[in-house]
């Protein structure tokens, strides 16, 4: 079975976690199309002006190859294709996934979309012959997906929501068994957040928080921090001074937090494996990858109730933090006002949480183990590939 990658994300987290090698008898083929010629024309002008003149979103989530690659299918991570060969896409939020579309659920109220051309071409080739599945990473997604529908031409929609399958990604087992560990001023609970997007996974409040119970109460715990503290346009809408703030934090708080700007995955999850909880206190997330890590690791996590947290985090395996939210499951940050009760929100709860924890250091095994279990359960890689291969199989029922 041969499969088509987009070549130029082939080495992208979301293609590794999802896709790549995935099925082991699969052979996995790079590929390229009108619209990759067409981005990388377009980020060459950006890059050569020094500005975004030509967009690019809409470019990465659309393949036209004229049918030229020869694979059995297709298969993307939140692409539609226009050509004959069969193809699937995960994804995370909506298809088509257009900018247009994608910030629809960005408030309080769901916005109401009308249907342009762009929008016709998306949902004809989803709803058409070659699309065989469309598979949501989580409830969350599907949820998404069918109050956009709901939006657009009845006649696309039950077509495509009779191809739409939730597929959680897969997560292998980091860890055999989760051991218990006796904890003192000298041997502190060690905390750990892993992400590029620092201030939109909480990581501002986290720092507050922790200065907090570690130099005015003397709590015994430790931070443990994987960031690159990258800038992001959305969210929680930081700036090159909230970044300059939080740089000085960890240097001058260096004796109780260990910080890298990067590190390989391979090395992040043997950093992983050195702590006691994980945390994704964050503004917005449509999965949380790291959560899965944590958890496969033996590690409980702290995390908000947003999106598909709650279907990977609950009280049994971790700690939820309740934020406002709209009836989609998003945070609710379009404003700076919202911004600042949802920052008021996370910094309540995880400072209880983390309170807790202390008080009762205990529940961080029992809540370790029961995730270690959850993960074998839900997210085996051996099933994955079964369902994957099932999908893949109808390429063939239709030739």
């Amino acid at each position: 079975m041969k499969i088509g990658i987009l070549a130029y994300r082939i080495k992208y987290y979301s293609y590794l976690r999802n896709i790549l090698n995935k099925i082991p008898d699969a052979e996995y083929i790079p590929v390229n199309d009108l619209y990759s010629f067409l981005r990388k024309g377009a980020l060459f002008v950006n890059r050569t002006l020094g500005k975004p003149l030509l967009p690019v979103f809409n470019l990465n989530n659309q393949f036209e190859d004229l049918d030229l690659n020869r694979v059995d299918l297709l298969h993307f991570f939140n692409g539609v294709s226009y050509g004959r060969t069969p193809w699937v896409s995960s994804f995370e939020t909506i298809l088509p996934r257009f900018s247009h579309l994608v910030t629809r659920h960005h408030g309080q109220e769901i916005a109401h979309v009308s249907p342009d051309a762009l929008t016709r071409r998306g949902l004809e080739a989803l709803a058409g012959r070659s699309c065989l599945a469309i598979l949501p990473l989580s409830q969350s997604a599907a949820l998404m997906q069918t109050d956009l529908l709901k939006d657009l031409p009845a006649e696309y929609a039950q077509p495509i929501l009779d191809k739409m399958r939730v597929l959680h990604p897969p997560q292998e087992i980091l860890v055999p068994e989760v051991k218990a560990r006796e904890y003192s001023p000298d041997n502190p609970i060690r905390f750990i957040l892993v992400g590029a997007a620092f201030f939109r996974k909480g990581g501002r409040e986290v720092l507050e928080v922790f200065e907090r119970l570690v130099r005015q109460e003397k709590l015994p715990v430790r931070l443990i921090i994987v960031s690159s503290l990258r800038i992001e346009p959305y969210a929680a809408k930081e700036t090159e001074a909230d970044v300059a703030w939080a740089k000085a934090k960890i240097a001058e708080n260096a004796d109780w937090i260990e910080y890298y700007s990067a590190l390989p995955n391979a090395d992040t999850l043997a950093l992983m494996r050195t702590a006691d909880v994980g945390m994704l206190p964050s503004y917005a997330d449509t999965y949380g990858f790291s959560v899965l890590e944590a958890q496969a690791s033996g590690l409980p996590v702290i995390t908000t109730d947003i999106r598909a947290l709650p279907e990977v985090n609950n009280p049994t395996v971790g700690w939820l933090i309740k934020v406002p939210k709209n009836a989609l499951g998003e945070a609710l940050y379009a404003t700076v006002e919202e911004r600042e009760v949802l920052s008021q929100s996370i910094r309540a709860g995880l400072e209880q949480s983390v309170r807790h924890i202390a008080a009762d250091p205990g529940q961080i095994v029992v809540k370790g183990a029961a995730a270690l279990d959850r993960i074998r359960k839900e997210h085996d890689p051996a099933a994955y590939a079964d369902a994957l291969r099932q999908i893949y199989g109808l390429a063939f029922q239709k030739k």
